[in-house]
């Protein structure tokens, strides 16, 4: 069922052939034969396929797929264009227009990020229908891990965003290389992002590290 695109598949062969991956396969599949999960299947792999390994500058990290209909598409804090902005991507739309004067986009879909070598990776790629973090501990947070990792050992340099604690207990997959830099900053989640996400400038910091190849982060 798993539909990995082929560089990111080669990259991460050692984990696809491990028993805790095809292990996952088959609890992923049985529950979209069961039940409701998001996204949809087609679109689990949607971050690898907007952004190829070799593409990578900057990668966001979220946790867990949005669990209500026609929201999550593959993409961390990505909605699709006709669905409400969620609160956290809402806040992350605010500090974008504080930080670069970009107006707030109209809708929430993220892709232009993703194209522009943004990965947008969540730690746990599928969820059932309405229950937040259902399908944590399947073995999704170890392939995840090893996407960072891998990322980690690249000699291109990557600018790795983590937002409050689970994505910062990361940080010790990408150690102390000094050619990667790693933004941290309380998630931007309305519960937290009061506590020093807004005014931490994280679009501005990005560009200055990227310097003559910065993102265009304006959204149409």
């Amino acid at each position: 069922m798993f539909n990995i695109p082929t560089e990111w598949a080669h990259i991460l062969k050692d984990e696809l052939s491990q028993p805790y991956f095809q292990q996952l396969e088959q609890f992923v599949t049985e529950q979209y034969k069961q039940t409701t999960v998001y996204p949809p299947k087609e679109e689990i792999f949607a971050a690898l396929e907007h952004t190829p390994f070799d593409k990578v500058r900057v990668v966001i990290l979220g946790q867990d797929p949005y669990h209500g209909p026609n929201q999550a598409h593959g993409l961390s804090f990505s909605v699709e264009k006709n669905v409400k902005i969620p609160p956290s991507l809402k806040n992350m739309y605010k500090e974008l227009q504080d930080d670069l004067n970009i107006p707030q986009p109209p809708h929430g879909n993220l892709i232009k990020w993703a194209n522009q070598g943004i990965l947008l990776l969540n730690t746990v790629l599928t969820v059932e229908a309405g229950k937040a973090n259902s399908h944590q501990n399947q073995g999704w947070e170890q392939f995840t891990d090893a996407i960072i990792q891998k990322l980690a050992e690249r000699k291109e340099p990557v600018i790795f965003v983590l937002w409050g604690a689970p994505a910062q207990k990361k940080e010790k997959l990408i150690g102390s290389n000094p050619q990667h830099t790693i933004l941290k900053a309380p998630h931007p989640s309305p519960l937290s992002a009061y506590r020093g996400f807004f005014g931490s400038k994280p679009y501005s910091r990005i560009n200055a590290i990227l310097n003559d190849n910065p993102v265009d982060w304006s959204i149409t």
